[in-house]
């Protein structure tokens, strides 16, 4: 960083007594988003903060390795599946059941409570972009949980396809940009890597 820059650099970000919790968004079609949040999640219990994450469309039979290490973590991290699996699409358009619009409905609705419960230092919702983008969810009531939310909590969202509304209102904003993935050579998710 040269020193036009450093001095240009938001200085309230770095101030130690800020308690002001920040809003981030993981975006893009490359991976790591939900890895990036993960990495955001120890950090933070690393420094006593009490963590949750809520993923929206993983379900809990999945049983991936997050899941698996946040177990031991409790209770500074915690992690809940709430979504019903990965949603189906047909001719690039998400192909949507009433359990799944149900599911969304009632995802939300328990996120909503868990963030007002004022127990989170963060909170997490992974993939909820793709609710927003598949029309699971109105970009509204997401603006509204946010605007609304504890001062002190940050929230971190992931998925794909960001709302620009959002990412106005957001403090850091990241785009993952896929350049390669395995996958475009025929390679199978790999168990301590996509899952």
């Amino acid at each position: 960083m040269n020193l036009e820059e450093k001095n240009n650099y938001p200085q309230n970000i770095c101030k130690k007594d800020s308690k002001e919790g920040l809003v981030l968004i993981n975006t893009g079609n490359g991976k790591g988003k939900t890895t990036a949040a993960l990495g955001l999640a120890l950090r933070a219990a690393g420094h006593n903060f009490k963590v949750l994450i809520l993923q929206f469309i993983k379900a809990p039979y999945y049983r991936t390795g997050e899941a698996k290490i946040m177990e031991k973590l409790k209770p500074l991290i915690e992690i809940e599946q709430l979504g019903r699996g990965f949603i189906k699409f047909k001719n690039g358009k998400p192909e949507l059941t009433k359990e799944e619009i149900d599911n969304a409905i009632e995802s939300f609705k328990y996120a909503r409570e868990k963030i007002y419960s004022s127990k989170y230092d963060m909170v997490i919702l992974d993939e909820i972009n793709n609710l927003i983008d598949y029309g699971l969810l109105k970009v509204e009531d997401v603006l509204d949980l946010i605007k609304n939310k504890p001062k002190e909590l940050c929230i971190v969202l992931t998925g794909r396809n960001a709302r620009r509304e959002l990412i106005d209102i957001a403090d850091t904003v990241t785009e993952m940009k896929e350049i390669k993935h395995a996958s475009s050579k025929g390679v199978k998710a790999r168990k301590g890597i996509e899952y």
